[in-house]
C-alpha cells in the first residue's frame, strides 16, 4: 500500500511538471500543488476514459492522458484564477 501511494505521488509530481511545461503561461505553484495537479490529471483521465469506456474498472490511464487531463485542469484554473482578478478595481 505504501508504494502504491509513493508511486501516485512520484507519477502524480512527474505528470503535473510536464503539463506545466507544455502549457505556456505564469502558474505560480509550488512542488505540493505541482503534484495535486498531476494526481487530479490522473484521475480526471481516468474517469473520462471509463466514462467513453477506454479503461476497465481497475485500469489506470496512461501518461498521455494524464498530461492532458492535467493540462485541462490548468486552464481551468487559469480561467477561474483571470474571472476572480478581472473583477476587482
Amino acid at each position: 500500500m505504501i508504494t502504491t501511494i509513493l508511486g501516485t505521488i512520484i507519477v502524480g509530481f512527474i505528470v503535473g511538471l510536464i503539463a506545466r511545461a507544455i502549457k505556456p503561461g505564469d502558474d505560480r505553484m509550488g512542488l505540493i500543488m505541482t503534484t495535486i495537479l498531476g494526481i487530479a490529471g490522473a484521475a480526471l483521465a481516468r474517469f473520462v476514459g471509463a466514462a467513453f469506456g477506454l479503461y476497465g474498472q481497475y485500469e489506470a490511464a496512461g501518461w498521455v492522458a494524464s498530461v492532458l487531463g492535467a493540462i485541462v485542469l490548468l486552464l481551468l484554473v487559469g480561467v477561474l484564477r483571470g474571472s476572480r482578478t478581472r473583477r476587482r478595481p
